[in-house]
């Protein structure tokens, strides 16, 4: 019960406590029972309403109930903890013999001393799946709603890639499979260059799912797209109350979330310099502060970073620090552009045809011969990704599930302004009297072209041509011996 203040007028303490039997007598009334227990844990009162749970306990009678340990009788009960702590468990789920219950118990003090002089339990509802149905309904639904979005996001967070889905098999193709898979198996970091819409992040999944961290959770950044002014909140965290707004309970950066897992930092080009010493720190010590915090948090994650853009040329002009830049560029990997694994075209046709196919859920357009060469001799400034594009255009334009060359001719002018007719680039590619030549020739074809082509530029420098190309001198030297005209570059 609660202790009158002697400061109040005589009509204050009278009014109060009158109000303290009131307030007593209504919970004896609403409730559906309650039990006084004095210091010591015994009870010594028992209301009527909770006498009709006395059976279902054991007792014929309130005699045998009350006199005793709240425990002996009690099954599950809590009030001793309440006498032992002196705060109040204002709402409980109780299960024992008798049913279950929704269950508050509340400290008793002394009005003068304010003591502890026992405690009261209160049954407020004895059926909660039938008194409680909206609540517990309601609370059943968040649950689900949560239960669904963790699942969503483990399951975004999963890889979508794997090295079979990095298309080709022209030997600089070949070469960025095999070294990628080889970053796979270390822990250090690998830093991806190459254009726009080389095929990057894909090769940052196809890295995570053949690592030993293939279990754990993909968090993927893309520094551009993030205001400078959150970047740190998004990569550290916000500890909880950090700045006015922030969420009470604070917030995990990618950094925590990718523990145990890959982090993959795209466009690790456009870090701000301000933000590149932490950055640095954290890749070093392998420990994060959060956003106003001052305490140091752990983090297991290997990190992947990504950039289209000169990251050595950054360093040179004082843009991008040098010791981060070192951290990052141990193991880099080169995805060659589009106009330097040209053979690959055709299998890149066919596979970006089909994803169309069963995005939009239509036949795959097929394309003319003539057509694929017209492909083949683009320079492809976007990379995959303008292929991509024009293969939709032409496929949502053509009125016939065929597109021809003379299609493309008109799309791609009509889109870059210029298009590269077949013969400008390399000698076209011929069908046999059936029809279309095995892919594999065509492919064998084009990367003979490719070398000549890399031997001319280089003067027949070999070292040369194949850093060009992209592939390894031994195996520009594998390829020398199908060439038709390789004497000439002797």
């Amino acid at each position: 019960m609660a202790a009158v203040p002697d400061n109040l007028p005589r009509d204050g303490q009278s009014i109060l406590a009158l109000a303290a039997r009131s307030m007593f007598e209504l919970f004896s009334n609403i409730s559906q029972g309650m039990f006084l227990v004095d210091r010591s844990g015994t009870i010594v009162w028992v209301s009527e309403g909770y006498k009709r749970f006395l059976p279902a306990l054991g007792f014929s009678s309130v005699d045998q109930f009350v006199g005793h340990p709240v425990e002996d009788v009690v099954p599950n009960t809590q009030m001793r903890r309440v006498l032992e702590t002196g705060r109040p468990i204002l709402i409980d789920l109780l299960t024992n013999r008798a049913g279950t219950f929704v269950v508050s118990r509340l400290p008793l003090r002394d009005d003068a001393t304010g003591e502890l002089i026992g405690a009261i339990g209160i049954v407020l509802f004895d059926q909660p799946e039938t008194t409680l149905q909206p609540l517990i309904h309601k609370f059943a639904n968040l649950q689900r709603d949560l239960d669904d979005a963790r699942r969503e996001l483990a399951r975004q967070r999963r890889t979508k890639y794997t090295l079979a889905s990095f298309i080709g098999t022209s030997p600089a193709a070949v070469e960025v499979k095999r070294q990628a898979r080889r970053a796979a198996q270390s822990a250090s970091p690998v830093l991806l260059l190459g254009e726009t819409g080389t095929g990057k992040e894909l090769l940052a999944h196809a890295i995570h799912a053949a690592s030993p961290r293939a279990g754990g959770p993909l968090v993927s950044v893309n520094i551009a797209a993030v205001p400078d002014t959150l970047l740190e909140a998004e990569f550290f965290g916000v500890a909880p109350g950090a700045y006015t707004g922030a969420d009470r309970k604070g917030r995990d950066g990618k950094f925590k979330l990718a523990d145990g897992g890959t982090l993959f930092l795209d466009e690790i080009g456009d870090m701000p310099p301000s933000l590149q010493p932490k950055l640095l720190r954290a890749l070093q010590e392998g420990e994060i502060e959060p956003l106003g915090s001052n305490r140091v948090v752990p983090f297991d994650a290997r990190v992947i970073a990504a950039t289209s853009r000169d990251l050595a040329a950054l360093v040179r002009e004082g843009r991008f620090r040098e010791d981060l830049y070192y951290r990052l560029n141990v193991l880099p990997i080169r995805v060659p552009p589009l106009r330097e694994r040209r053979g690959d075209i055709a299998a890149l046709v066919e596979a970006i045809s089909e994803d169309m196919a069963l995005r939009n859920g239509i036949h795959p357009p097929e394309l003319d011969p003539q057509a694929l060469e017209v492909l083949a001799a683009q320079p492809w400034r976007g990379n995959i990704r303008e292929l991509r594009n024009v293969l939709e255009q032409a496929a949502l334009r053509c009125e016939s599930d065929r597109i021809a060359a003379d299609d493309l001719m008109v799309l791609l002018r009509e889109s870059i302004g210029a298009a590269v007719p077949p013969s400008d680039v390399a000698p076209p590619l011929r069908p046999a009297a059936s029809g279309l030549r095995p892919l594999a020739e065509q492919v064998a074809e084009l990367e003979q072209q490719a070398i000549r082509a890399a031997l001319a530029h280089t003067g027949g420098n070999k070292l040369a041509a194949a850093r060009l190309l992209g592939i390894s001198r031994a195996t520009l030297y594998e390829r020398l011996p199908q060439l038709t005209e390789n004497r000439t570059f002797a």
